[in-house]
């Protein structure tokens, strides 16, 4: 018969006890790391290490040759969608206007990139300042002249004695080729009037003849009720006076200590600008948010963009070509400019032009 009160053998116990702690502590050592509230030790060179801090933000100036709007959609749409930020740039957009020399705020450095038409950076380049583009936006003319058809202005001739509306501030070149074009001169023989950013001055019989572009003014018109049959309408491409408009230029200077910048800015300006003509109600949404509060409608807006979106990417052109320089329109505007003689020589378009940053950009 069992005695159930014996005790255990001290040598026996003694064996149980060690059993047990030996299962304890196999027990501990499969148990996940995040299990236990003992915090990581820093001293064994397994902690992780901090990230370095972001660089800072580039800061590049942007001036504009007009106010906000779908002109210049592939800007602010770039900047909205972050396309800049990407590249490491804070880009600030200086707006334009009537009274804005785009190639002087570049050469003065308050802008380090501008928005001006091709013609005027020749010309400006002839009377020596230090500019070059370094991509082309708009491949083709936009420029349009528009008299109501009771002027009787039904041939170029007939502008003789009237009264001409004429941007200024490095938008008037292809005004000035017209008429020389057609025989008039700009100085006698018309009325050159300066023409603001409305159409006012035509509505109001202040002008005989408007200029316009097919992407904003001339819509203008006909969403103020007139019909294109009661125009007499002008298209300087179909004039044969027609030279590429919208290049973005830098100073030669700037250029040559701040080339990353360059190929970094034109990148996502271009990305900006592919983005917007694919999605084009989207983006008329952007630049609304841009504009000055009751100066356009979303409605006009949307027509600007559909008329830049064929400027800007013409028919056969890809992605990759938005920006590019073609070489045939290139030397139209040179010879246009030369023939008329808007500038007095002829240019060295290796330094006029720099077609490698936009190829840089592409890579």
């Amino acid at each position: 018969m069992t005695n159930k009160n014996r005790r255990l053998h001290p040598v026996l116990t003694m064996m149980l006890v060690l059993s047990l702690l030996a299962v304890a502590a196999c027990g501990n050592a499969n148990k996940p790391a995040s299990a236990t509230n003992e915090p990581a030790s820093a001293t064994d060179g397994s902690a992780a290490t901090e990230k370095p801090a972001a660089e800072p933000l580039k800061k590049v100036k942007i001036q504009l040759k007009w106010v906000p709007q779908a002109q210049f959609a592939g800007i602010f749409v770039a900047k909205e969608k972050g396309f800049y930020e990407e590249e490491g740039l804070d880009v600030e957009i200086i707006p334009g206007g009537p009274d804005v020399v785009i190639e002087q705020q570049v050469v003065n450095g308050a802008a380090d990139i501008g928005v001006t038409s091709f013609d005027s950076l020749l010309v400006n380049r002839d009377n020596g300042l230090p500019l070059v583009s370094i991509a082309q936006v708009l491949q083709k003319s936009s420029y349009r002249f528009v008299a109501s058809k009771e002027s009787g202005i039904d041939e170029p001739a007939k502008m003789r004695g009237k009264k001409v509306g004429m941007w200024t501030g490095s938008q008037q070149f292809q005004v000035l080729a017209f008429m020389e074009k057609n025989g008039l001169d700009p100085k006698k023989d018309v009325e050159l009037v300066k023409q603001g950013f409305t159409m006012d001055q035509f509505f109001n019989k202040q002008l005989d003849v408007a200029v316009s572009t097919v992407y904003n003014e001339y819509h203008v018109v006909l969403e103020s009720g007139v019909k294109e049959e009661d125009l007499y309408v002008y298209d300087f491409e179909d004039a044969g006076v027609g030279m590429l408009e919208d290049t973005l230029i830098v100073k030669d200077e700037w250029l040559k200590n701040n080339r990353e910048l360059a190929v970094k800015a034109i990148k996502a300006t271009m990305k900006g600008w592919n983005y917007a003509i694919a999605n084009q109600a989207e983006s008329v949404d952007i630049v609304m948010s841009a504009v000055t509060e009751g100066s356009t409608t979303k409605e006009h807006q949307t027509t600007m963009l559909m008329e830049m979106a064929k400027l800007v990417k013409p028919d056969g052109f890809s992605e990759a070509q938005v920006g590019s320089f073609v070489d045939e329109a290139v030397q139209r505007t040179v010879d246009i400019a030369l023939k008329y003689a808007l500038i007095k020589k002829a240019p060295d378009m290796a330094a006029a032009v720099d077609k490698t940053i936009l190829e840089d950009a592409a890579k």
